[in-house]
């Protein structure tokens, strides 16, 4: 079980992350298991659409069973049925965010913890940021 503390600090090393990097302003939100959020932070300049689409990625990350990058690689495929992805967000009433940022949260075991998203950058740093914070913290990510 992934506890609070643990979350906020994962979602402090995402934001710390990127302004050490000087990304777009992050934000972060970690989920338990069942979907939950445990912590969510946002840089004070993130864009208000930011918390829905952090929550997105890693609640669409738990709800497939596979990180953001492997899904949105597949939608991007191409031939690629578009009735997939149609399916895709219908299924979720539109809380899926099928692009990079959301990471599955596993410890040394393979258990799964939760999950990870974030948004505010590109997909690729967003999802850096999420992999950054998971590797300081010793957990297996899963992106």
């Amino acid at each position: 079980m992934l506890k609070l503390k643990e979350a906020q600090q994962l979602c402090e090393a995402v934001l710390q992350y990127g302004q050490d990097r000087q990304l777009h302003p992050l934000t972060v939100s970690v989920l338990d298991t069942g979907g939950h959020p445990l912590c969510i932070l946002r840089h004070e300049r993130s864009g208000i659409l930011r918390y829905e689409i952090a929550f997105g990625k890693a609640w669409g990350a738990l709800g497939l069973g596979m990180g953001t990058r492997v899904y949105s690689e597949l939608t991007a495929a191409e031939g690629t049925s578009q009735s997939f992805v149609h399916a895709l967000m219908n299924a979720s009433a539109g809380r899926v965010v099928p692009t990079r940022g959301g990471v599955l949260i596993r410890n040394v075991s393979g258990d799964l913890l939760g999950a990870i998203g974030v948004s505010g950058d590109t997909p690729q740093n967003d999802e850096s940021a999420a992999l950054y914070a998971l590797n300081h913290f010793n957990f297996i990510a899963q992106p």
